[in-house]
């Protein structure tokens, strides 16, 4: 079984469905999360997830037509993650109590059904429709995906982006390794010095962008708080920084890919 998560390619339009699903999601399990409190208190019990969403539908999809404008599976699953939300509660020692959810911090939702891959980089969602990834996807069968925004809750937050991942069942071809064991040595003028000689060179991404952030951290700064100025100043740092990260973890990730393919066992100086 392999994971993958990517970036999505989304217009306008894209957006405000993606959005809709992710607001009815939240809504479904705000709602349910207050209905469970208010259960509890009368009658010691709380309902389950099936019962839920009888209700649910019943009673809020009624007099909530917009519900009616994404797929059934996003308030669904909501409901489904705040039951198993109660469970941790109940039997992992140090997780808090479910917490409701807020506009813009970590908005997602789940889909299944028809879901189909092609030409590489497009995938097919249910009441969505066609949407363009940024990377090349698996050429497998797809039976869900989660879709996820960040955007706004801290500057290192990913700045006004909307992510796909699923899981996928792959058989990995067997490859002979080129090298037995190496060490790998974590420096500061380098990323990385390996026994065999090879060195990878430290990309230095946040040297390079220090002026812009500068430049934009002032800008953030002289916006008054709560503006819609100050919203759009903070999106434009928060996209530099989330440039910053990608460069990073692209370095980081050809560096462990070569050393995974090419070598047996890795020694690392900690």
């Amino acid at each position: 079984m392999q994971s993958i998560k990517t970036k999505l390619k989304v217009n306008n339009y894209q957006k405000t469905i993606l959005a809709k699903h992710a607001g009815v999601a939240r809504h479904a399990y705000n709602w349910g999360l207050a209905t469970c409190i208010k259960e509890y208190e009368e009658t010691k019990k709380r309902p389950s997830a099936i019962t839920l969403h009888k209700r649910l539908v019943a009673e809020v999809k009624s007099v909530n037509p917009w519900y009616y404008d994404v797929s059934k599976c996003a308030p669904q699953q909501a409901l489904r993650d705040l039951e198993r939300a109660f469970k941790n509660f109940l039997t992992i020692p140090g997780r808090g109590f479910p917490k409701f959810k807020k506009k813009g911090r970590k908005d997602s939702f789940y889909l299944e059904g028809s879901i189909k891959i092609f030409q590489g980089n497009y995938i097919q969602l249910p009441r969505i429709g066609i949407v363009k990834t940024y990377e090349i996807l698996p050429s497998y069968r797809v039976k869900n995906v989660t879709i996820a925004s960040f955007r706004g809750a801290s500057l290192t937050k990913k700045a006004d982006s909307w992510y796909i991942s699923f899981k996928y069942n792959f058989e990995p071809d067997s490859t002979e390794k080129v090298g037995g064991t190496i060490g790998v040595d974590i420096g500061i003028n380098t990323l990385a010095t390996c026994s065999d000689g090879s060195k990878f060179a430290n990309v230095k991404a946040y040297r390079q962008a220090k002026k812009r952030l500068i430049r934009h951290q002032r800008a953030v700064s002289k916006k008054v708080i709560g503006s819609k100025n100050r919203i759009k100043a903070v999106k434009k740092l928060a996209k530099v920084h989330k440039k910053v990260a990608d460069i990073r973890a692209d370095a980081l990730h050809k560096l462990t890919t070569w050393l995974a393919k090419n070598h047996s066992t890795i020694v690392i100086e900690v």
